[in-house]
């Protein structure tokens, strides 16, 4: 059996299916009833799970859980907390490093020593913009102000624990730093210090399929590194099977991929009888300075490689996902937004 807390996520779903696919037992743990059903239509036993809650792990399985997932956590994109008026601190803390010492206790309490979490790859912010690939060996080197700060302590707390947790009780614990995921999900709003804002390329692709003018601000040649959902999916499987995934991965494309490329192949795969005009805005701030990591340590120590390095086959298949129906709730959620 894999255990999966934060199941009804974005990342959560691929990662069900996933281990579904490969003959698992999954028992995916959540807080929102409504992808909930969908986990149960993929195949998973579903329950209500706050990481919080102590008395909530005595309902767990004791036996045969061959490993856990940790995609259970708070983070900026969902936080409606305006840092100019109010703080959070407490509720990161909270739920990013107590739920995760109450996950790993539950876990050593039981005997399960293969635990998979993730972290954010904000950790290495100020490298970014330098001309050479992060690698896990990178000092963690990040601002600390701004409505990511605290986020990223937590993160990074949370982490050290697991790692903690591999040298005292023996675990087997990694976790996964992503960058952004691209693929069919909830995410078309996200909070950016309080304030709703639509991401990036939910736009582009959302102003394609309507015909509408695409803006891209600053410079329409940065690159940044990337992943598909299903790529993201597929590592933790790997992980889980390998023998020797311990500490910290880079789990991306490893592929570099410009503003304006994204706007052309998103026209070209989206669009229909009117097509988008690609308008530039190069007065507008685009603050996110280029970045690249190297996935080697995940190449080989579980076999990490990722299928979808190519952007359009990235947006192929999200448009296939996106027709199919089967994610009609992940859409809705986004619209609602």
């Amino acid at each position: 059996m894999i255990v999966i807390f934060g199941a009804t996520g974005f990342i959560g779903l691929y990662t069900a299916e996933a281990f579904i696919e490969k003959g698992y037992h999954v028992l995916g743990l959540g807080r929102n009833q409504k992808t909930g059903a969908l986990l149960r239509s993929l195949g998973a036993e579903y329950r209500e799970f706050d990481i919080t809650d102590t008395d909530a792990y005595k309902t767990l399985p004791s036996e045969n859980v061959e490993a856990v997932i940790v995609l259970a956590g708070l983070l900026p994109a969902n936080a409606k907390v305006n840092l100019d008026i109010d703080e959070n601190a407490a509720d990161y803390f909270k739920v990013n490093v107590i739920g995760i010492i109450n996950i790993l206790e539950y876990c050593r309490k039981n005997g399960i020593k293969k635990v998979i979490g993730n972290t954010s790859y904000s950790d290495v912010s100020g490298t970014w913009g330098k001309k050479y690939p992060i690698t896990e060996d990178e000092p963690r080197d990040f601002s600390l102000s701004g409505d990511h700060a605290v986020y990223v302590i937590s993160r990074n707390a949370a982490n050290d624990v697991m790692e903690y947790y591999n040298r005292q009780h023996g675990f087997q614990c990694c976790w996964f730093r992503f960058p952004p995921v691209y693929g069919v999900g909830p995410h078309g709003t996200i909070y950016v210090n309080g304030t709703a804002k639509k991401s990036g390329y939910v736009t582009f692709i959302d102003n394609a399929i309507e015909g509408k003018d695409i803006e891209i601000w600053g410079d329409a040649h940065l690159k940044r590194d990337i992943v598909y959902i299903k790529d993201a999916a597929n590592a933790f499987v790997r992980a889980v099977e390998s023998g020797k995934a311990l500490g910290l991965y880079n789990i991306t494309a490893h592929v570099q991929i410009d503003l304006q490329e994204q706007a052309e192949t998103i026209i070209d795969v989206f669009g229909g009888e009117k097509r988008s005009r690609i308008v530039y805005r190069p007065e507008k701030k685009n603050s996110t300075p280029p970045y690249l990591y190297s996935i080697d340590k995940a190449k080989r120590d579980f076999g990490y490689s990722p299928e979808y390095v190519d952007f359009r086959s990235m947006m192929e298949d999200y448009k296939m996902e996106m027709e199919s129906g089967r994610w009609g709730l992940l859409l809705d959620s986004r619209k609602k937004d």
